[in-house]
């Protein structure tokens, strides 16, 4: 069986290294495709090396762009990759512009695509990656779902009998580093200047558009997170820093301390050695909960409803609307709950190609 997955973004890099693993154990021929659609090193070339990913088989350059330029030129650039490979399925990763462009240009050319991490749902239609979600799951031949939510949602849209329930292959990867770092195996993070890793601290980070790209909403999330009474390591993302310089909003004062994204290794260790993560980012409420870490939420709705079950992550789009109470809810403490293993017992990569292998025409 020949399978060629298609990445291009931090997110995906991290899912992408369970799967190559699993490949690595089997007979089974993997060609890894790099769309460069993250192409600086932070968000790239460091997961390749920290989790001891193959190096790509092809790599396009795509680089950044509108979401039109971008999902249209990696579109543009698959398709005689994928035309000379004739994989017997083309495995794509999550909801990226990358995701949709592999999608349509695999079954554009009559290829079985299989999508990991299928079935999420935020039912926010202004962000894009939902657009990515829907329509790659209804194009798709195989939906490898993560959770039983999930699940339900793709039965709700006629499309139970493509879908398989995996588990996530983030649990794979997560507490595998996780044991490294307790077991003192793994490189400490390097948190920016001004955070003492011995001392309590929250970790941070702050990219998407819904949040960034309004002048007035970044200057009111940078505020909440200024005015905290405990430091907070704020990793910021490319997109943030350029929002942030060209709307004239100073990220470095009061509790907030500002550095460069971090390893997934260095990031696991970050979040262990926290008292609470501030986030937008969907993978990192999850790692927040695999770890063990309170999460607050800066949106409206979440992909990882299971998060929210005994507070362990709580959605604040808002904090401002909050008062004194936001300083309550950002530094709370982890509740004393034991959290459930809705995602998977840590096997979900090895699912995945038997999977493939059940399904294989």
């Amino acid at each position: 069986m020949k399978v060629v997955s298609i990445v291009g973004a931090r997110p995906q890099l991290v899912k992408l290294a369970p799967i190559a693993a699993a490949f690595a154990e089997s007979d089974c021929q993997h060609v890894i495709v790099h769309t460069g659609q993250h192409y600086d090193a932070d968000l790239s070339d460091v997961f390749f090396s920290g989790l001891g990913i193959p190096d790509p088989d092809v790599h396009l350059g795509i680089g950044s762009g509108s979401h039109g330029v971008q999902t249209g030129n990696t579109l543009a650039a698959l398709d005689p990759v994928l035309a000379a490979e004739r994989p017997d399925w083309v495995l794509v990763y999550g909801d990226t512009n990358s995701t949709l462009a592999g999608t349509l240009s695999a079954v554009k050319q009559h290829l079985p695509v299989a999508h990991l991490e299928a079935g999420l749902r935020s039912f926010n239609r202004r962000m894009p990656e939902e657009h990515n979600r829907v329509l790659t799951d209804h194009a798709a031949d195989l939906l490898l779902a993560p959770t039983d939510e999930a699940m339900r949602h793709l039965a709700a849209e006629g499309l139970a009998p493509r879908s398989v329930l995996v588990g996530d292959v983030m649990v794979d990867v997560c507490l595998r580093i996780r044991d490294l770092v307790l077991r003192g195996e793994a490189v400490r993070p390097t948190l920016p200047e001004g955070i003492d890793p011995d001392a309590p601290y929250l970790l941070a980070t702050l990219h998407r558009a819904e949040n960034t790209d309004d002048p007035a909403r970044l200057a009111a999330l940078v505020d909440a997170l200024v005015e905290l009474p405990v430091p907070v390591a704020l990793l910021a993302h490319p997109r943030l820093l350029a929002r942030a310089d060209a709307h004239g909003i100073k990220l470095g004062r009061g509790a907030l301390h500002v550095g460069r994204p971090l390893p997934y290794a260095a990031m696991v260790a970050a979040v262990l050695g926290s008292v609470g993560v501030v986030t937008d980012s969907g993978g990192l409420q999850k790692e927040a909960y695999l770890l063990g870490r309170p999460c607050t939420t800066l949106r409206t709705e979440t992909e990882w409803v299971e998060t929210l079950a005994d507070d362990w992550n709580r959605l604040i789009p808002n904090p401002h609307e909050l008062g004194a109470g936001w300083v309550d809810v950002a530094t709370r403490p982890a509740p004393e709950t034991p959290r459930g293993t809705p995602y998977g017992d840590g096997r979900a990569a090895h699912r995945v190609i038997e999977t493939l292998r059940q399904h294989q025409a």
